[in-house]
């Protein structure tokens, strides 16, 4: 298996870098537009303010992304701070996204008695 930091050419300007940190950009932007979708249907089905945010998923997702990263000749502290800084902006996003759902006639859950 090739590792993905072995598929990193060497660069000798700053237009070989930009290029492929465009190519790379490429294929990030739709996965990433896919993933937010994946917040949206979050939204919809935990439709609760307090779900959201779940520290133990957040772990859970850091430790996975931490070890992925080291099997591919990654930096673990930086795929964490990228990831962490993701799933920020990916809670922010569920928090807007049941808004809208709920603005649009998701109604809210019934509170358990």
């Amino acid at each position: 298996m090739t590792r993905a930091i072995d598929k990193v050419p060497h660069c000798n300007t700053m237009a070989e870098v930009r290029a492929g940190v465009n190519a790379l950009d490429d294929l990030l932007v739709p996965l990433l537009v896919e993933r937010s979708g994946y917040m949206t249907q979050a939204a919809r089905v935990k439709n609760d303010e307090s779900l959201v945010r779940d520290e133990a998923r957040i772990e859970t997702i850091v430790q996975r992304v931490r070890a992925k990263a080291l099997a591919q000749g990654g930096d673990p502290a930086l795929i964490e701070r990228i990831y962490r800084a993701l799933m920020e902006c990916s809670i922010a996003y569920e928090h807007d996204e049941l808004a809208r759902l709920r603005a649009a006639g998701l109604a809210p859950k019934k509170e358990h008695a």
